[in-house]
């Protein structure tokens, strides 16, 4: 019997009765599997036509090893062609008309089916061929390698080692990001540099995203470890400058060096992950990164300010030293050489792979992602709109994009495919992600302003009303990793945090100066939650429609356009802000005083307060339509992200055997 043509099917026929009957698959049933070709999770494991069987795999399974113990004769077919024809031969155990195998791309597929020897595997049925004398030995050695549920032969101890070192690099990430949120004021001040404030978060936001996606590429041509050691060295570096600096111009310089660390230790960090992480499970040690991540950054809003007072802002970064050396020596000792290298890269000299590294549209890329952060930075903050730096930055923004589109369609190995962003599902994951960013931000930036301006809190106090969206989007994002490890489902978190990211801000456009105050932070809330659903639910589904040996370039191109999504946000929304702000009080304030009373509160917010109540309340009107637009032009944003998600087809995650 051809079983590479045909799979049995219980029946009987006249011939043969009680024996079963083969049946070809409708034609309607063949083209129904082409969709499978969408994506690697489902994509098909043979190309021969198909055929569909309702008799259960184990009792395939069982007919194919009693065809095999018969004895050949001189026209029968000898043990390799049949075990060629077994291994193309599909079995259904339902009439889906998808193979249970198909459903897993590399990421998902167990590495005992690509073991040879006497055991073998297919279409998730395990066989052992009988009288075969190596299959004691061999197997004695699968079960021992399968010990471990990690990839790369990594055992358990080794990988928690590794995993523990880059889960406590990126808390003190973190802890440094946000540790200058409290503690700026004291380190201007010690310098007398008040209005290069901007310029501490600017410089570290600006080389931390232009290097993610060189890290990132990097890594495919040299291994993860070199750059993740390298990205670790800058960042000690870095902050050991910041403890020592001098000046302000050093402080900036190291503020700076430690982006270029930061960027590229938590990019490799977070590919080494996936590498190591067999998708299935890859949702809880994402829910694990969530943990630390949140952790960290409370930590730093936390303790930045007391530090500052008591110890010395000094000593913010002085601390940190100790513990990042402890983390580098432990990835230099456990972090395999050679992880992340495909088998023609291992046989190649350094110099040798590098020759395919895109150096062009690295460059370019690099150049592009960095003025166009720098004038959406400066612009209408430090600088107007129309100061010859900003334009000058927006300028090679400008001309920059369409040679990186040119370069990078010519590239053997570009640093950022650009077949990324024209192929679904891909395209949608990724600009869904970045208009996220762009709409979270909106709101994270501009609700301080209706606390403050609106409802006359003070600064503290409204930074403490954003605690409670931050602690409700980081609940989320901790769940959205276990749920989709237990659900084995990955467009819900997709569709909910969308919904909740649209939501969010068509609710803002609603509260008022006399609103419950409880009300408003569940509104504000709906946003951050949303965030918390979608960005590791994104991350997880482009993963998981990605190949194993693109991982390392989708993963830093998510978080290259998360990165320039929220730089995008602040810059737009408070652009949309300025804007409906000069409208409005103009319309709004009147009496003799009315251009000194609006250039005053242009220039402060604080200078609300001190206004008369005839002003006072004129002024407060404009500020609260002017923050209605900007939620508008936000809410409209949104829209954008849940119109993308909902088209989209993703798998459910395979199981490992």
């Amino acid at each position: 019997m051809q079983l590479a043509e045909f799979a049995t099917m219980p029946g009987s026929d006249d011939e043969n009765p009680g024996q079963p009957s083969i049946s070809p698959i409708s034609t309607d049933d063949h083209h129904r599997r082409e969709f499978s070709e969408d994506t690697p999770l489902l994509r098909a494991a043979t190309d021969v036509p198909y055929y569909h069987s309702t008799q259960s795999p184990d009792e395939t399974f069982r007919d194919h090893e009693l065809a095999a113990d018969v004895e050949l004769g001189p026209d029968d077919e000898t043990q390799s062609e049949y075990e060629s024809r077994l291994g193309r031969t599909i079995s259904y155990s339902s009439q889906t008309g998808i193979e249970p195998g198909s459903l897993e791309s590399p990421m998902l597929r167990d590495t005992s089916r690509r073991r040879q020897g006497g055991n073998k595997t297919i279409n998730g049925i395990r066989s052992s061929r009988r009288g075969s004398a190596a299959t004691g030995a061999e197997g004695d050695g699968n079960d021992q390698e399968q010990k471990s549920p990690f990839r790369g032969g990594i055992s358990v101890r080794q990988f928690w080692l590794i995993f523990l070192g880059l889960m406590g690099n990126m808390f003190i990430v973190c802890f440094d990001s946000t540790i200058m949120a409290s503690s700026h004021p004291v380190i201007t001040s010690h310098f007398h540099s008040a209005n290069s404030a901007s310029w501490l978060s600017t410089a570290f936001l600006l080389t931390s995203t232009a290097f993610q996606p060189l890290a990132g590429r990097l890594s495919d041509t040299m291994g993860r470890k070199p750059p993740l050691i390298f990205g670790m060295i800058l960042f000690t570096a870095g902050t050991l400058w910041c403890a020592l600096a001098q000046s302000m111009t050093s402080f900036i310089l190291a503020r700076a060096l430690c982006g270029l660390g930061a960027g590229a230790s938590m990019t490799i960090g977070s590919i080494i992950t996936s590498d190591l992480v067999p998708i299935e499970i890859r949702g809880i040690y994402q829910s694990y990164i969530n943990i630390v991540y949140g952790l960290g950054s409370a930590m730093g809003v936390a303790t930045g300010g007391a530090m500052a007072d008591h110890l010395g802002w000094r000593w913010e970064f002085g601390i940190q030293i100790p513990a990042l050396v402890l983390i580098l020596v432990t990835s230099c000792v456990f972090v395999p050489r050679n992880l992340g290298l495909s088998h023609n890269m291992e046989n190649e000299s350094f110099l040798t792979a590098m020759k395919t590294f895109d150096y062009k549209g690295s460059l370019v890329l690099t150049a592009g992602t960095t003025f166009l952060i720098l004038s959406l930075s400066l612009g209408g903050n430090i600088y107007p709109w129309t100061h010859p730096l900003v334009l000058t930055a927006l300028s090679i923004f400008v001309i920059s994009t369409p040679l990186l589109i040119y370069i990078e369609s010519r590239a053997p190995r570009p640093i950022m495919p650009l077949y990324l962003f024209t192929r679904a599902p891909r395209s949608n994951l990724i600009f869904s992600n970045f208009i996220s960013a762009v709409t979270i931000n909106a709101i994270l930036f501009n609700m301080p302003i209706f606390f403050q301006a609106v409802r006359l809190e003070t600064a503290t106090s409204s930074g403490l009303r954003l605690l409670v969206s931050a602690l409700a989007g980081t609940i989320c994002g901790v769940s959205t990793g276990f749920l989709i490890t237990w659900s084995r489902r990955l467009k819900w978190p997709l569709v909910l945090g969308a919904a909740l990211v649209f939501l969010g801000p068509v609710t803002l456009t609603t509260i008022t100066k006399d609103m419950p105050i409880l009300i408003i932070l569940i509104f504000l809330a709906l946003g951050s939650m949303g965030q918390g659903f979608q960005f590791p639910g994104t991350f997880m589904a482009i993963l998981a429609v990605s190949e194993q040996s693109e991982q390392a370039v989708v993963t830093s191109t998510l978080m290259l356009w998360r990165s320039i999504g929220t730089v995008i946000g602040v810059a737009s929304s408070s652009l949309v802000l300025q804007n409906a702000l000069v409208k409005y009080l103009d319309a709004f304030v009147s009496g003799p005083d009315k251009e000194e009373v609006i250039r005053k509160v242009r220039g402060s917010i604080e200078a609300i307060v001190d206004l008369d109540l005839h002003y006072r309340d004129q002024v407060v009107a404009a500020y609260s339509a002017s923050l209605r637009a900007t939620f508008v032009a936000a809410a409209g944003v949104g829209l954008i992200t849940l119109l993308l998600v909902l088209p989209i087809r993703m798998p459910r995650l395979g199981k490992r055997n």
